[in-house]
């Protein structure tokens, strides 16, 4: 999978540079992705998630159980 959060579904998306002569040019604003290990305790294993940022800090808020279930329920995770 490519540069996609696999909790909250953030991809890399496009805009404009803009210069001071208001000159426009495409570029690239890509999410913030780290590899990090979780351990899944109902399951007794570890889980390697690609997530950003952000999501890392909603998993330490609610717990991976639950970020995960709704996830499933967002159809942004599959089994």
């Amino acid at each position: 999978m490519a540069n996609i959060c696999q909790i909250t579904g953030k991809r890399t998306r496009v805009g404009n540079n803009v210069s001071h002569s208001n000159n426009r040019t495409k570029r690239k604003f890509y999410p913030n992705l780290q590899t990090k290990k979780f351990f899944l305790e109902e399951e007794n294993r570890w889980v390697e998630l690609k997530v950003a940022t952000s999501a890392i800090r909603t998993i330490n808020k609610n717990g991976l159980s639950a970020v995960l279930k709704d996830a499933f329920m967002k159809g942004k995770l599959t089994a």
